[in-house]
């Protein structure tokens, strides 16, 4: 026979393996789910592929020769190989190994999206889920550069490097202590917090310009007992009666705990956070699976 000069197809490997395993054609023909014919065209088609005889004919049995009892162990070793990968392949597919890493901004994380995780990890528990935690303008670089998979931002974007699909719109309110005069008003207006301490976020942000703006329209100036960064931490100066803290409504709900009040402020400010991946590249199928895990959008009343 001529040397070998194709490669060795998948199926008359596992042919050739068979009858060894099993002792015949037929027995090996029948595991494998095949007539007897085309288990012993496959092994011809190996052998022409191989360049030499893997088997000798005795009497109607097929006895290896030493090149074919060499050849075995490597197929053997070859075959274990082949189901591993396809295996992988079928978990990953199925979800049931993989990575997802995510980004959201501390306050987002905390108050909305632990049920969103108990639920994904319930459905995919195989799934190694990283979450790193970073301000606004932070996230955003971060899933631009394709750091992380996905993660949440809040709009607008301003940029064009990331996709987008708005996952939260939540209106602005005030957290109050409970006892405190204003908590017995349903809506609160700048005009009511004159002179009133103020815990106040976002300096330098949209959202902390259009508070001092509402305050400016009634002739006011915020009074500012302190500065923070999260709405945690704002809801837990107002509960120990630091001041008014004035926050995204629906971010704050997570942190009331009974020792405060939630009322709305107007004029209305409306917040909008999103589901972000980068302009570059298509979300990945696990990306794509925890945003399926997300409530619907509702808007706040």
């Amino acid at each position: 026979m001529s040397s070998a000069r194709k490669p060795i197809r998948l199926r008359s490997m596992r042919a050739f393996h068979a009858v060894l395993q099993y002792g015949s054609v037929t027995a090996a023909a029948r595991a494998l789910g095949l007539t007897q014919p085309a288990a012993s065209r496959l092994l011809s088609q190996l052998e022409q592929d191989l360049g030499f005889e893997l088997f000798h004919r005795d009497r109607g049995r097929l006895v290896p020769t030493t090149d074919g009892l060499i050849l075995y162990d490597e197929v053997e070793r070859a075959l274990d190989n082949v189901d591993r990968v396809q295996e992988l392949a079928r978990d990953i597919a199925d979800f049931r190994v993989g990575q997802l890493r995510l980004v959201a901004p501390p306050s987002f994380l905390e108050a909305i999206l632990p049920d969103v995780i108990a639920r994904f990890l319930e459905a995919y528990p195989r799934v190694h889920l990283s979450i790193d935690s970073h301000g606004v303008e932070t996230a955003k670089g971060m899933i631009a550069a394709r750091a992380v998979d996905a993660g949440f931002v809040k709009l607008p974007l301003n940029r064009d490097d990331l996709k987008t699909r708005t996952v939260l719109v939540s209106q602005t309110a005030c957290v109050l202590p409970l006892g405190h005069p204003l908590a017995e008003k349903s809506e609160i207006t700048p005009h009511d917090l004159k002179g009133i301490p103020l815990v106040m976020l976002g300096r330098g942000q949209q959202f902390r310009a259009r508070v001092e703006a509402a305050f400016a329209e009634v002739g006011a100036v915020p009074r500012i007992q302190v500065e923070t960064h999260t709405v945690a931490s704002a809801c837990a100066l107002a509960a120990r009666g630091v001041g008014v803290a004035i926050v995204n409504a629906d971010l704050a709900r997570a942190y009331l705990r009974g020792q405060t009040v939630l009322r709305r402020f107007t004029p209305g400010i409306v917040h909008e956070y999103a589901f972000a991946v980068s302009s570059a590249v298509e979300p990945s199928r696990l990306a794509d699976a925890f945003f399926a895990m997300l409530p619907p959008l509702e808007p706040s009343p």
